[in-house]
């Protein structure tokens, strides 16, 4: 396998374990980042070469990665790393993956569709859990009920919050609720909607969340209303709905760098220990006009230990396919069996 690729954000919490699977697997990325210090410790320990830049030189930039086939970009908040890397990445002819989860950033993406189809360059955020098994389990649905007009998604996983993602939720909590209806993404009331639902380990209370499925699995399947879903305690649903009445003050720019910073000293991620112990699982829900109902079901590892491998899965997939270039889901790009090849994944059951 060609390992010309670069994990760029490879001192962060998700990006390191990416980096340190891969040199575990023989391969060879270039480690990247903004951290001079960390990246060089972490690439001299794993005897990998390191290239340290910033992403506000889009010149310097694209230096640093023409040449290479891939670039992993694992450096949040997305919603200010993304574009300059993608825009790179389209000008350097590299493919561009991410493990973001945020809506903006896969509308993004398809946004820049006609531009990486013109430069035969892949673009594909979301090869992490956000979105991988969601945006599979999506595709098999959308299979099983062609006609879909309505599809729920969620999932059920006690991995917690990484430094990275936990900031990224501040900014969520700011926009307020998110859901596709009737081909559109509409801002609605944090909670707006709560549920009953086995996930796969028992009935459970669950409230919608704005999760990334409600931009991709739109482009991936074509259906019109969509809805994302995890499971919620009547404290959380409770809490939920209370911050709507003070999302104003999340938009705040010195409130929002509070709770970064508050994040960054005391959110510290789950270790190797900890992951192994927390199954994920994800559930789907497809109805169409005439009230036909079809339900997914897959249980996979924790979400972390399935962004490593689906990561490089998908990097492992362009390195050895040559796809159209353009914008792309994960479930798109490789097709509904991508999440059951993982390691740690059950089957997907449809009934």
């Amino acid at each position: 396998m060609n390992t010309s690729f670069m994990i760029y954000g490879a001192n962060g919490y998700t990006g390191e374990l990416i980096a340190r699977e891969a040199a575990k697997r023989g391969l060879t990325p270039v480690l990247a980042g903004r951290s001079q210090n960390k990246i060089e410790l972490l690439a001299q320990e794993l005897k990998l070469e390191s290239r340290v830049f910033g992403l506000d030189d889009a010149t310097k930039v694209i230096e640093n990665i023409k040449g290479l086939q891939v670039v992993l970009h694992c450096a949040g908040p997305f919603s200010a790393t993304s574009r300059p890397m993608m825009e790179a990445c389209i000008k350097a002819g590299t493919h561009y993956l991410d493990i973001t989860g945020e809506i903006d950033v896969f509308e993004l993406a398809q946004s820049l569709n006609a531009k990486a189809a013109a430069a035969g360059v892949v673009v594909c955020p979301g090869v992490g859990f956000d979105v991988i098994p969601t945006d599979c389990v999506a595709r098999a649905l959308k299979e099983a009920l062609p006609d879909a007009t309505h599809l729920a998604l969620g999932f059920d996983s006690d991995t917690g919050f990484s430094p990275g993602t936990a900031k990224t939720s501040t900014e969520g909590m700011a926009q307020g609720g998110k859901a596709r209806q009737d081909g559109k993404i509409v801002t609605v009331a944090l909670a707006h909607k709560v549920r009953r639902i086995d996930f796969g380990n028992g009935q459970k209370s669950a409230m919608v969340i704005p999760w990334g499925d409600v931009s991709t699995a739109f482009h991936t399947t074509g259906i019109p209303n969509i809805e994302v879903y995890v499971p919620a305690s009547s404290g959380m649903i409770f809490g939920a709905k209370l911050t709507n009445f003070f999302r104003p003050l999340l938009k705040i720019t010195a409130v929002q760098n509070l709770l970064k910073s508050l994040i960054g000293k005391s959110v510290k991620g789950p270790d190797e220990e900890l992951r192994a112990k927390l199954p994920t699982f994800v559930w789907g829900e497809a109805r169409n006009a005439r009230g036909q109902v079809k339900t997914a079901r897959i249980q996979t590892v924790n979400a972390y230990s399935l962004t490593i491998t689906g990561a490089l899965a998908v990097i492992e997939y362009l390195m050895h396919n040559k796809p159209q270039g353009g914008a792309y889901t994960p479930a798109k790009l490789i097709g509904a069996e991508l999440v059951t090849r993982l390691p740690g994944s059950g089957p997907l059951t449809i009934s």
